[in-house]
C-alpha cells in the first residue's frame, strides 16, 4: 500500500493518514489518527451521471437510514433514472459496505445532498464517533491540522465572527481540502478517548452558480 502518515508538530494525537488504497481507512482505529483519506479518481460513468444530476436537479437532499445490504436498491429508487445511475449507486454501495464492515454496522445513515451554498461554513467538530465524507462534484470538505487550530475559538468561542477573523487558524495556508472523489473518515468527539481531539473541519465556500454533490455516511445502529 502506498500510504503516508503525516505527524504534524510532533503531536502524537495529530496524525492524518492518506493513500490511494482503500485499506488506509482501517487506520482510523489507531489512537493517534483522527483523519484517514482514501485518494481516488471517480469513473467517467459516475461523473457523467453526477454532472447530469447537478445540471437538471434543483437543490435536494436524500436522507435515509438503510440496511447495509440494501443500499444499492435504495439509491436506485431514490434518484432519477439516467445513464450512469447504476454506476453511482454501485459506488455508494461500495463505500457503505466498507463503512459497515469497518464498524460492524447493520444500518447506515446516508445523506446525499446537492448544495449551492455553504452547509457548515465555520470550522467545527462533530459530536459523533466517526463520519465518512466524499464529494462527488464541486469543492471538497476543508480541515485543519492540529498545530494550526486554536480550539478555544470553536463554537461560541469565536464570538460570532467569521473564521477568517476569529483566530481559529494561524495562517490561511494551513487550511487543507479534500479533492472531489476522495473518501475521508473523520473521527469525532463521540469516539471514546477522542473527546478533545476531534478533527476540525468545515464546508467549503461555494461560488455563485456552482454546486456540490456531497455524500456522508453515519452510524445507523
Amino acid at each position: 500500500m502506498n500510504a503516508s502518515s503525516l505527524k504534524i508538530n510532533n503531536d502524537e494525537f495529530d496524525t492524518v493518514c492518506s493513500a490511494n488504497d482503500p485499506a488506509i481507512l482501517a487506520e482510523i482505529y489507531q489512537e493517534s489518527v483522527n483523519l484517514c483519506i482514501w485518494q481516488r479518481q471517480l469513473s467517467k460513468s459516475v461523473t457523467d451521471y453526477v454532472d447530469w444530476l447537478l445540471a437538471t436537479a434543483s437543490n435536494r437532499e436524500l436522507r435515509i437510514i438503510a440496511e447495509s445490504n440494501d443500499v444499492i436498491s435504495v439509491i436506485l429508487n431514490a434518484l432519477p433514472a439516467h445513464d450512469g445511475l447504476s454506476a453511482l449507486a454501485g459506488d455508494i454501495n461500495v463505500l457503505a459496505t466498507m463503512f459497515a464492515d469497518l464498524f460492524d454496522l447493520k444500518r447506515i445513515g446516508i445523506r446525499l445532498s446537492i448544495l449551492d451554498r455553504n452547509m457548515c461554513p465555520r470550522f467545527h467538530t462533530d459530536n459523533l464517533p466517526c463520519r465518512l465524507v466524499s464529494t462527488y462534484a464541486g469543492s471538497g470538505t476543508q480541515w485543519l491540522p492540529e498545530y494550526s487550530v486554536d480550539r478555544s475559538k470553536l463554537g461560541h468561542g469565536a464570538g460570532g465572527v467569521p473564521d477568517k477573523v476569529s483566530g481559529i487558524y494561524s495562517h490561511l495556508s494551513h487550511i487543507q481540502q479534500f479533492n472531489a472523489g476522495d473518501v475521508g473518515l473523520l473521527k469525532g468527539a463521540g469516539w471514546l478517548g477522542n473527546e478533545t481531539r476531534a478533527i476540525v473541519h468545515r464546508s467549503p465556500e461555494i461560488a455563485t452558480g456552482d454546486k456540490r454533490l456531497l455524500l456522508t455516511l453515519d452510524f445507523g445502529d
